[in-house]
Protein backbone atom coordinates (compact mmCIF):
# COMPACT_ATOMS: atom_id res chain seq x y z
CA UNK A 1 0.00 0.00 0.00
CA UNK A 2 0.95 3.20 -0.27
CA UNK A 3 1.27 6.12 1.84
CA UNK A 4 -1.27 9.02 1.48
CA UNK A 5 -1.42 11.57 3.58
CA UNK A 6 -4.70 13.96 4.12
CA UNK A 7 -5.22 17.63 5.08
CA UNK A 8 -8.07 18.82 6.59
CA UNK A 9 -8.69 21.23 8.99
CA UNK A 10 -12.10 22.87 10.68
CA UNK A 11 -10.90 26.47 10.04
CA UNK A 12 -12.05 26.01 6.15
CA UNK A 13 -15.63 25.78 7.65
CA UNK A 14 -15.21 29.61 8.73
CA UNK A 15 -16.14 30.43 5.01
CA UNK A 16 -19.67 30.82 5.73
CA UNK A 17 -21.42 31.43 2.04
CA UNK A 18 -25.17 32.10 3.58
CA UNK A 19 -28.42 29.80 3.21
CA UNK A 20 -29.08 28.32 -0.41
CA UNK A 21 -25.61 28.27 -1.56
CA UNK A 22 -24.10 24.91 -2.69
CA UNK A 23 -20.88 26.01 -1.54
CA UNK A 24 -21.33 25.25 1.85
CA UNK A 25 -20.07 24.23 5.13
CA UNK A 26 -21.66 20.54 5.15
CA UNK A 27 -19.21 19.63 2.05
CA UNK A 28 -16.21 19.49 4.53
CA UNK A 29 -17.94 18.56 7.31
CA UNK A 30 -19.05 14.81 5.52
CA UNK A 31 -15.13 14.89 4.45
CA UNK A 32 -13.91 15.60 8.10
CA UNK A 33 -16.09 12.61 9.02
CA UNK A 34 -14.91 10.45 5.91
CA UNK A 35 -11.13 10.98 7.46
CA UNK A 36 -12.40 10.13 11.16
CA UNK A 37 -13.39 7.04 9.48
CA UNK A 38 -10.14 6.40 7.65
CA UNK A 39 -7.50 7.95 9.94
CA UNK A 40 -5.87 4.58 10.55
CA UNK A 41 -5.43 4.24 6.78
CA UNK A 42 -4.14 7.93 5.95
CA UNK A 43 -0.88 10.02 7.10
CA UNK A 44 -2.75 12.69 8.80
CA UNK A 45 -0.83 15.96 7.50
CA UNK A 46 -1.03 19.64 9.49
CA UNK A 47 -2.78 22.30 7.89
CA UNK A 48 -0.85 25.85 7.87
CA UNK A 49 -2.11 29.38 6.82
CA UNK A 50 -0.53 30.88 3.17
CA UNK A 51 1.61 33.51 3.92
CA UNK A 52 1.01 36.79 1.79
CA UNK A 53 4.11 35.87 -0.02
CA UNK A 54 2.96 32.35 -0.92
CA UNK A 55 -0.77 33.86 -2.60
CA UNK A 56 1.66 36.44 -4.26
CA UNK A 57 3.09 33.53 -6.53
CA UNK A 58 0.03 33.46 -8.80
CA UNK A 59 -1.82 36.63 -7.25
CA UNK A 60 -0.77 40.44 -7.61
CA UNK A 61 -1.37 41.94 -4.48
CA UNK A 62 -4.22 44.43 -4.63
CA UNK A 63 -6.20 40.89 -5.36
CA UNK A 64 -4.85 39.72 -1.91
CA UNK A 65 -5.55 42.60 -0.76
CA UNK A 66 -9.16 42.70 -1.98
CA UNK A 67 -9.65 39.57 0.07
CA UNK A 68 -7.77 40.39 2.84
CA UNK A 69 -10.22 43.30 3.75
CA UNK A 70 -13.25 41.19 4.15
CA UNK A 71 -11.32 39.45 7.06
CA UNK A 72 -13.86 40.22 9.99
CA UNK A 73 -16.17 42.42 8.19
CA UNK A 74 -19.97 41.65 7.79
CA UNK A 75 -19.69 40.26 4.53
CA UNK A 76 -18.67 40.94 0.79
CA UNK A 77 -19.98 39.59 -2.59
CA UNK A 78 -17.50 39.45 -5.04
CA UNK A 79 -20.17 38.79 -7.60
CA UNK A 80 -23.36 37.04 -7.22
CA UNK A 81 -21.69 33.44 -6.50
CA UNK A 82 -19.01 34.50 -5.07
CA UNK A 83 -19.54 35.81 -1.27
CA UNK A 84 -17.14 36.30 1.60
CA UNK A 85 -17.67 36.27 5.44
CA UNK A 86 -15.89 37.19 8.08
CA UNK A 87 -13.91 34.10 8.29
CA UNK A 88 -13.39 33.66 4.53
CA UNK A 89 -9.89 35.02 4.14
CA UNK A 90 -8.67 32.71 6.97
CA UNK A 91 -10.65 29.80 5.36
CA UNK A 92 -8.79 30.99 2.03
CA UNK A 93 -5.42 31.16 3.43
CA UNK A 94 -5.62 27.81 5.22
CA UNK A 95 -7.06 26.26 2.30
CA UNK A 96 -3.95 27.28 -0.16
CA UNK A 97 -1.58 26.49 3.02
CA UNK A 98 -3.06 23.24 3.34
CA UNK A 99 -2.52 22.14 -0.51
CA UNK A 100 1.63 23.27 0.47
CA UNK A 101 1.35 21.41 3.86
CA UNK A 102 0.44 18.59 1.88
CA UNK A 103 3.31 19.07 -1.29
CA UNK A 104 5.90 19.42 1.10
CA UNK A 105 4.98 15.82 3.16
CA UNK A 106 5.35 14.87 -0.24
CA UNK A 107 8.47 15.80 -1.55
CA UNK A 108 9.98 15.39 1.79
CA UNK A 109 9.10 11.66 1.06
CA UNK A 110 7.66 11.29 4.26
CA UNK A 111 4.22 10.18 1.74
CA UNK A 112 3.92 9.12 -1.54
CA UNK A 113 0.38 10.91 -2.39
CA UNK A 114 -2.28 12.84 -0.90
CA UNK A 115 -5.59 14.57 -1.00
CA UNK A 116 -6.19 18.26 0.53
CA UNK A 117 -9.67 18.56 1.47
CA UNK A 118 -10.07 22.53 1.04
CA UNK A 119 -12.64 24.92 1.02
CA UNK A 120 -12.77 27.15 -0.49
CA UNK A 121 -12.02 25.85 -4.22
CA UNK A 122 -9.88 27.61 -6.44
CA UNK A 123 -9.97 26.76 -9.68
CA UNK A 124 -11.85 29.49 -11.17
CA UNK A 125 -9.78 32.49 -9.15
CA UNK A 126 -7.35 34.45 -11.51
CA UNK A 127 -4.45 36.20 -10.83
CA UNK A 128 -6.45 39.49 -9.96
CA UNK A 129 -10.33 37.99 -9.39
CA UNK A 130 -12.58 36.07 -7.27
CA UNK A 131 -15.21 34.18 -9.06
CA UNK A 132 -17.46 31.26 -9.71
CA UNK A 133 -16.70 30.34 -5.52
CA UNK A 134 -12.93 30.74 -5.62
CA UNK A 135 -10.96 33.04 -3.94
CA UNK A 136 -7.38 32.35 -4.10
CA UNK A 137 -6.24 29.22 -6.57
CA UNK A 138 -5.01 26.84 -4.83
CA UNK A 139 -3.76 24.60 -7.30
CA UNK A 140 -2.44 27.07 -9.33
CA UNK A 141 -0.27 28.38 -5.81
CA UNK A 142 0.91 24.87 -5.79
CA UNK A 143 2.28 24.36 -8.95
CA UNK A 144 4.11 27.59 -8.46
CA UNK A 145 5.20 26.68 -5.01
CA UNK A 146 6.65 23.29 -6.43
CA UNK A 147 8.57 24.41 -8.88
CA UNK A 148 10.15 27.55 -6.71
CA UNK A 149 11.03 26.09 -3.60
CA UNK A 150 11.04 22.68 -4.60
CA UNK A 151 12.72 23.11 -7.79
CA UNK A 152 10.27 20.79 -9.86
CA UNK A 153 10.44 21.37 -13.66
CA UNK A 154 7.63 20.03 -15.22
CA UNK A 155 4.13 20.38 -13.17
CA UNK A 156 0.70 18.27 -14.72
CA UNK A 157 -2.46 20.08 -13.54
CA UNK A 158 -5.25 17.65 -14.67
CA UNK A 159 -8.51 19.19 -14.02
CA UNK A 160 -11.99 16.97 -13.90
CA UNK A 161 -14.52 19.30 -12.43
CA UNK A 162 -17.31 20.38 -14.06
CA UNK A 163 -16.27 23.39 -15.12
CA UNK A 164 -13.71 24.60 -17.27
CA UNK A 165 -10.65 25.97 -14.83
CA UNK A 166 -10.30 29.64 -16.39
CA UNK A 167 -8.29 31.12 -13.33
CA UNK A 168 -5.77 28.13 -13.86
CA UNK A 169 -5.75 27.76 -17.26
CA UNK A 170 -4.88 32.15 -17.63
CA UNK A 171 -1.99 31.91 -14.98
CA UNK A 172 -0.51 29.12 -16.95
CA UNK A 173 -1.07 30.07 -20.18
CA UNK A 174 2.30 30.73 -21.87
CA UNK A 175 4.40 28.46 -19.37
CA UNK A 176 5.76 26.03 -21.40
CA UNK A 177 6.66 23.84 -18.56
CA UNK A 178 3.09 23.43 -16.55
CA UNK A 179 0.62 21.23 -18.62
CA UNK A 180 -3.02 22.24 -18.03
CA UNK A 181 -5.44 19.73 -19.11
CA UNK A 182 -9.22 20.53 -18.73
CA UNK A 183 -12.10 18.30 -19.22
CA UNK A 184 -15.62 19.92 -18.46
CA UNK A 185 -19.26 20.12 -19.64
CA UNK A 186 -19.33 22.53 -22.45
CA UNK A 187 -20.84 25.02 -22.98
CA UNK A 188 -21.12 25.70 -19.32
CA UNK A 189 -19.95 28.17 -16.72
CA UNK A 190 -18.08 30.02 -17.13
CA UNK A 191 -18.04 29.71 -21.16
CA UNK A 192 -13.81 29.13 -21.41
CA UNK A 193 -12.70 26.13 -22.74
CA UNK A 194 -13.00 25.69 -25.94
CA UNK A 195 -10.83 23.48 -27.69
CA UNK A 196 -8.73 26.29 -29.81
CA UNK A 197 -7.41 27.40 -26.41
CA UNK A 198 -4.15 25.91 -26.47
CA UNK A 199 -1.93 28.11 -24.89
CA UNK A 200 0.03 31.54 -25.77
CA UNK A 201 3.16 32.23 -27.14
CA UNK A 202 6.35 29.77 -25.02
CA UNK A 203 3.23 28.15 -23.93
CA UNK A 204 1.47 27.54 -26.97
CA UNK A 205 0.44 23.49 -26.89
CA UNK A 206 0.33 23.56 -23.12
CA UNK A 207 -3.32 24.15 -22.54
CA UNK A 208 -5.18 21.14 -23.62
CA UNK A 209 -8.79 21.57 -22.98
CA UNK A 210 -11.74 18.70 -23.97
CA UNK A 211 -15.06 20.23 -23.54
CA UNK A 212 -17.39 17.94 -23.32
CA UNK A 213 -21.22 17.84 -24.05
CA UNK A 214 -23.56 17.41 -21.13
CA UNK A 215 -24.91 13.86 -20.39
CA UNK A 216 -21.40 12.34 -20.85
CA UNK A 217 -20.18 9.47 -18.27
CA UNK A 218 -17.46 7.10 -17.50
CA UNK A 219 -17.46 5.26 -21.05
CA UNK A 220 -16.81 9.21 -22.08
CA UNK A 221 -14.33 9.97 -19.90
CA UNK A 222 -12.39 6.93 -19.99
CA UNK A 223 -12.22 7.14 -23.52
CA UNK A 224 -10.79 10.23 -23.35
CA UNK A 225 -8.14 9.70 -20.92
CA UNK A 226 -7.60 6.60 -22.90
CA UNK A 227 -7.00 8.70 -25.99
CA UNK A 228 -5.70 11.79 -25.27
CA UNK A 229 -4.71 12.62 -21.64
CA UNK A 230 -2.97 9.88 -20.68
CA UNK A 231 -0.41 9.97 -24.15
CA UNK A 232 -0.11 13.77 -23.82
CA UNK A 233 0.81 13.56 -20.06
CA UNK A 234 3.20 10.56 -20.52
CA UNK A 235 5.25 12.27 -23.19
CA UNK A 236 4.81 15.67 -20.84
CA UNK A 237 6.78 13.56 -18.81
CA UNK A 238 5.93 15.58 -15.57
CA UNK A 239 8.13 15.25 -12.38
CA UNK A 240 4.78 15.98 -10.50
CA UNK A 241 1.22 15.41 -11.16
CA UNK A 242 -1.36 17.70 -9.24
CA UNK A 243 -5.75 17.13 -9.81
CA UNK A 244 -8.24 19.54 -9.62
CA UNK A 245 -10.40 16.94 -8.42
CA UNK A 246 -13.82 18.32 -8.46
CA UNK A 247 -16.80 16.12 -7.74
CA UNK A 248 -19.29 18.36 -9.65
CA UNK A 249 -19.72 15.97 -12.95
CA UNK A 250 -21.12 13.38 -10.78
CA UNK A 251 -24.61 12.00 -12.12
CA UNK A 252 -26.27 13.04 -8.63
CA UNK A 253 -24.96 16.55 -8.79
CA UNK A 254 -27.43 19.54 -8.61
CA UNK A 255 -25.39 21.66 -10.44
CA UNK A 256 -24.16 19.90 -13.64
CA UNK A 257 -25.06 17.58 -16.79
CA UNK A 258 -22.85 14.92 -16.37
CA UNK A 259 -22.74 11.17 -15.72
CA UNK A 260 -19.44 10.16 -14.43
CA UNK A 261 -20.07 7.91 -11.34
CA UNK A 262 -17.67 6.48 -8.90
CA UNK A 263 -15.92 3.98 -10.71
CA UNK A 264 -15.14 6.59 -13.55
CA UNK A 265 -13.54 8.92 -10.75
CA UNK A 266 -11.35 6.13 -9.54
CA UNK A 267 -10.92 5.16 -13.09
CA UNK A 268 -9.42 9.11 -14.15
CA UNK A 269 -7.41 8.50 -10.49
CA UNK A 270 -5.82 5.56 -11.45
CA UNK A 271 -4.63 6.55 -14.91
CA UNK A 272 -2.95 9.75 -13.66
CA UNK A 273 -1.68 7.68 -10.46
CA UNK A 274 0.00 5.76 -13.10
CA UNK A 275 1.62 8.64 -14.93
CA UNK A 276 3.23 9.81 -11.82
CA UNK A 277 4.74 6.95 -11.15
CA UNK A 278 6.53 6.58 -14.66
CA UNK A 279 7.67 10.02 -14.57
CA UNK A 280 7.32 11.74 -11.34
CA UNK A 281 8.65 9.03 -8.24
CA UNK A 282 4.54 8.84 -8.10
CA UNK A 283 4.06 12.00 -6.75
CA UNK A 284 0.77 12.62 -6.96
CA UNK A 285 -1.90 14.99 -5.27
CA UNK A 286 -5.40 16.07 -5.14
CA UNK A 287 -7.05 19.15 -4.15
CA UNK A 288 -11.15 19.59 -3.61
CA UNK A 289 -12.69 21.89 -5.93
CA UNK A 290 -16.70 21.24 -6.95
CA UNK A 291 -19.42 18.97 -5.65
CA UNK A 292 -22.35 19.51 -4.17
CA UNK A 293 -24.23 16.26 -3.54
CA UNK A 294 -22.55 15.45 -0.11
CA UNK A 295 -23.35 11.90 -0.50
CA UNK A 296 -21.74 11.77 -4.05
CA UNK A 297 -18.61 14.02 -2.60
CA UNK A 298 -18.05 11.64 -0.02
CA UNK A 299 -18.29 8.12 -1.80
CA UNK A 300 -16.31 9.29 -4.50
CA UNK A 301 -13.44 10.86 -2.69
CA UNK A 302 -12.74 7.90 -0.58
CA UNK A 303 -12.69 6.20 -3.86
CA UNK A 304 -10.07 8.28 -4.87
CA UNK A 305 -8.41 7.65 -1.87
CA UNK A 306 -8.50 4.14 -2.10
CA UNK A 307 -6.61 4.26 -5.66
CA UNK A 308 -4.18 6.61 -3.86
CA UNK A 309 -3.45 3.70 -1.46
CA UNK A 310 -3.09 0.78 -4.46
CA UNK A 311 -6.66 -0.44 -4.59
CA UNK A 312 -6.52 -2.83 -7.22
CA UNK A 313 -10.36 -3.45 -7.08
CA UNK A 314 -11.91 -4.26 -10.20
CA UNK A 315 -13.56 -1.41 -12.49
CA UNK A 316 -16.55 -2.44 -14.57
CA UNK A 317 -15.61 -2.34 -18.11
CA UNK A 318 -16.86 0.27 -20.31
CA UNK A 319 -16.76 -0.22 -24.18
CA UNK A 320 -15.60 2.49 -26.33
CA UNK A 321 -17.84 5.32 -26.65
CA UNK A 322 -18.53 6.46 -29.99
CA UNK A 323 -20.32 9.89 -28.73
CA UNK A 324 -17.14 10.88 -27.44
CA UNK A 325 -15.50 10.14 -30.79
CA UNK A 326 -16.05 13.89 -32.55
CA UNK A 327 -14.82 15.79 -29.57
CA UNK A 328 -11.78 13.62 -29.32
CA UNK A 329 -11.08 13.98 -33.00
CA UNK A 330 -11.30 17.81 -32.52
CA UNK A 331 -9.05 17.44 -29.83
CA UNK A 332 -6.67 15.41 -31.89
CA UNK A 333 -6.53 17.71 -34.88
CA UNK A 334 -5.51 20.92 -33.04
CA UNK A 335 -3.04 19.17 -30.69
CA UNK A 336 -1.38 16.62 -33.56
CA UNK A 337 0.70 19.80 -33.85
CA UNK A 338 2.13 19.86 -30.43
CA UNK A 339 2.18 16.15 -29.41
CA UNK A 340 3.60 13.44 -31.30
CA UNK A 341 1.60 11.20 -29.32
CA UNK A 342 -1.43 13.05 -30.89
CA UNK A 343 -0.55 12.95 -34.57
CA UNK A 344 -3.31 11.95 -36.39
CA UNK A 345 -3.27 8.91 -39.26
Amino acid sequence: MARTGVVVDERCLKHDTGRGHPERPERLRVLLDLVRQRQDEVAMVPARVATVEELSLVHDERHIERVAATDGGPGYAFDADTPASAGSYTAARVAAGSVLALLDEIMAGRVDNGFAFVRPPGHHAERDRAMGFCLFNNVAIGAQYLRQRHGVRRVLIVDWDLHHGNGTQHIFEQDPDVLYVSLHQYPHYPGTGAVSEVGVGEGEGKTLNLPLPAGFGDAEYREAFRRVIEPVAREFEPEFVLISAGFDCHVRDPLGGMQVTEHGFRAMARTLLGVARASAGGRCAAVLEGGYDLKALSDSASGVLDEMRGSTVFLPAVGPSGRALPVLEAVRRVHSAYWKSLACD
